[in-house]
């Protein structure tokens, strides 16, 4: 099928579902499912093949593409999440964000999301804190997926645990899952600043407890320090 357009129309939608069927993985489908715990088909396509698919619809017109909201299955949504992480401008970015955030309802949808902040720092930390306020449990997972990519700032490291630390009352478990998946990294990168974070603390226990866990399996962490995070357990 070709997949660099001037502009995508209705009559195409059919056309790249049917596209994407060729490719279906049948022994695998339910199993993708079941682990995403969806609602959506899965035809269990490889992550490398929808990459390929979002990467040739970006040369072309890609905003006709996603204006038609291709969504009836989890590879055709996952394909509109691999176009929306490549566009640069923030507020076209923002724009199919929205639109893409507002019926995620898995894990996956969220997490397969990469942006790049540079220069847009204090746009996507607002993005963030309007999301963390969205009732939505995958719209507050996508908040703490784009938070990842503030670590390797240093002038936004009070910002990130001012963040994590407001998510004492979380009740989702998909949201206080990456939460603990966060703070495990900045443990393995930002490890001085956030011990010192620890030591006052206001975490839920299941967020605290995962994050020690995460770390104790992590090959990035040492053994001394695997036992010293021990104390924090609650």
């Amino acid at each position: 099928m070709e997949l660099i357009k001037e502009k995508w129309l209705k009559s195409d939608i059919k056309p790249f579902e049917d596209y994407l069927l060729t490719m279906k993985n049948e022994s695998k489908m339910l199993w993708t499912k079941n682990l995403l715990n969806t609602n959506l088909i899965c035809l269990a396509i490889k992550t490398e093949k929808i990459k390929k698919i979002a990467k040739e619809i970006s040369k072309g017109n890609y905003k006709s593409f996603l204006d038609l909201k291709i969504y009836s299955t989890y590879d055709s949504y996952a394909t509109n999440g691999f176009i929306i992480s490549k566009i640069k401008d923030f507020d076209t970015f923002k724009k199919y964000l929205d639109i893409y955030s507002d019926n995620v309802d898995n894990w996956g949808l969220c997490d397969l999301l990469s942006v790049n902040i540079k220069n847009q720092e204090e746009k996507y930390l607002n993005l963030i804190k309007e999301y963390l306020k969205d009732k939505n449990t995958f719209k507050r997972r996508i908040a703490l997926r784009i938070l990842f990519k503030f670590v390797n700032y240093d002038n936004y490291l009070k910002d990130i645990f001012y963040i994590v630390d407001s998510l004492t009352n979380e009740q989702e478990y998909y949201v206080n899952m990456i939460n603990a998946w966060l703070l495990c990294e900045l443990f393995i990168k930002r490890k001085s600043e956030t011990l010192k974070y620890l030591d006052n603390n206001h975490l839920n226990k299941f967020t605290i407890n995962k994050m020690i866990s995460k770390c104790r399996d992590s090959y990035r962490v040492s053994n001394i320090d695997k036992n010293l995070l021990l104390k924090y357990k609650k």
